[in-house]
């Protein structure tokens, strides 16, 4: 699949909202994290520095898995969709139970 770098993130923050996670990588949040060059290691680097409080409770491949997985999925249904017309943090603010 052919992806731009901003398509990428917002497949991830629709794969942060299918997890069930208030999570919305901004703008500036994602240019931090493209500086590192690896997938892995960038969601690793997140959890780490914002969400610390997951790894003790799941191993941070399980959760890298989960998140990649999530993110292909959502890359699959939305393609060249409009996702990147949603504001996903406003989205996700106004979703019950989230």
């Amino acid at each position: 699949m052919n992806t731009t770098p901003d398509s990428d993130r917002h497949a991830y923050n629709a794969a942060f909202y299918e997890l069930g996670l208030r999570w919305c990588w901004d703008e500036d949040t994602w240019r931090d994290l493209t500086s590192i060059g690896c997938e892995d290691s960038r969601i690793k680097t997140y959890l780490q520095q914002h969400q610390a409080h997951l790894l003790t409770a799941y191993e941070p491949d399980f959760l890298v898995r989960l998140i990649r997985d999530a993110k292909a999925r959502c890359q699959e249904t939305l393609g060249g969709s409009a996702a990147h017309a949603i504001d996903w943090k406003a989205f996700q603010g106004t979703q019950v139970g989230v």
